[in-house]
């Protein structure tokens, strides 16, 4: 009953962005930066905040992107919806002590697929990055990529993540932030240092979106 469960639930999840997500009018900024450094050989590590989740999968849908989704019940639901999208999944958390979760990401990105996490996931606090993202590109030698994508309208569910599902017809509007690097042989302070940039990035974006059309109706 409860894989029925998981099944039916996944299926309208995925149904509901789908359609959501074609009536957004997307502009997107900065999306340059991708694939330039595709171009250079390396894979990108995509950060984001877990409360935006709804319109990143859809956004980066049919890449073969590997996700990284936490293994409690809320992290099955969502697993089954974005491997519908064309996702493949790295089961675990953002943290350095999901080893498993950590080999699946970088056998990913060294077979030549893009990683994406929920920087402040699986549980928040919110809008707080773990050390994950830093972790993997130190491994990897991949980048870290912060992006954001923010929508003029939208219902914010009260959760801790305070996700958000966009109106329909709404516009919205993906910002790619600078890649952040960090060399495989960096200590633990420099390491905390590359935590903070990730921080700051993703915080720059999110003021940068979710003030995008302030005072620009005509945008």
């Amino acid at each position: 009953m409860e894989r029925l469960k998981i099944y039916l639930v996944s299926l309208l999840g995925y149904w509901i962005i789908r359609i959501v997500c074609a009536t957004l009018r997307w502009e997107v900024q900065e999306a340059r930066n991708l694939d330039s450094i595709r171009r250079e050989g390396k894979r990108l590590i995509i950060a984001f905040w877990h409360g935006r989740m709804f319109m990143c999968s859809y956004f980066f849908r049919n890449q073969g992107i590997v996700v990284m989704t936490s293994r409690n019940r809320d992290g099955e639901y969502m697993a089954r919806v974005i491997e519908r999208f064309g996702y493949g999944l790295a089961r675990g958390s953002s943290t350095r002590g999901s080893h498993g979760a950590t080999v699946e990401c970088l056998r990913a990105m060294k077979s030549g697929r893009d990683l994406g996490l929920a920087a402040d996931g699986p549980r928040g606090p919110r809008y707080v990055a773990k050390p994950g993202a830093a972790y993997l590109a130190r491994k990897s030698g991949n980048p870290v990529i912060p992006i954001h994508i923010s929508v003029q309208r939208k219902w914010t569910i009260h959760s801790w993540d305070h996700f958000q599902v966009p109106f329909p017809f709404s516009r919205a509007v993906a910002l790619t932030g600078q890649p952040i690097y960090i060399r495989p042989d960096t200590n633990e302070e420099e390491i905390r240092i590359v935590e903070e940039r990730i921080q700051e990035a993703l915080d720059d974006l999110r003021l940068r979106g979710d003030s995008w059309w302030d005072g620009q109706t005509g945008r």
